[in-house]
């Protein structure tokens, strides 16, 4: 009789701690499924706040007349740019919660890196770096990576399935 109640007893052990396993499991996806949507959070506060910054700056320079000055300029769109990027991360923290297909984060990650890196040759200029050679370093690498991101896109598009790309 005692192998009996050892067998059900191991049996009872072993189903319990599965039970424990499983429910520890569902507590830890539980924690994790909020911290992505804090993260959420975060980043569509800040797209709110960078939106109300951006037109400050551009109300400002219109009324200090500096609307016109490139430099001005180009400053609003590398702001408008670093906004679409944050876009980009917060959708892709929303595909994460809602748990969609790989295909459609990956893709929302080689769009965030396309337009990062349109923002770095954007804003780029020579006289940031010590040397002529090195910021020809640094354009030849942006333009490596800008047609790297691109031919990944480009390949996702075509050997990927026909599934679209802003599924709702």
């Amino acid at each position: 009789m005692s192998s009996d109640d050892d067998s059900e007893t191991t049996r009872t052990d072993t189903e319990d701690s599965r039970f424990s396993a499983e429910r520890y499991s569902v507590v830890l996806n539980r924690f994790v499924h909020g911290v992505e949507m804090v993260a959420a959070t975060v980043f569509a506060i800040l797209f709110a706040t960078g939106v109300v910054d951006l037109m400050l700056q551009i109300a400002d320079a219109v009324r200090n007349g500096n609307i016109t000055d490139p430099l001005v300029v180009i400053g609003f769109i590398d702001t408008g740019l670093l906004l679409l990027i944050i876009v980009e991360v917060y959708q892709t923290v929303l595909a994460y919660v809602e748990e969609n297909q790989t295909r459609r984060i990956v893709q929302l990650v080689i769009y965030t890196g396309v337009i990062a890196m349109v923002r770095k040759a954007i804003i780029f200029r020579t006289g940031e770096y010590a040397t002529v050679q090195d910021a020809l370093i640094a354009a030849g690498a942006y333009t490596l990576l800008i047609f790297a991101l691109v031919s990944l896109l480009f390949a996702e598009r075509v050997y990927g399935d026909d599934t679209p790309l802003m599924a709702g």
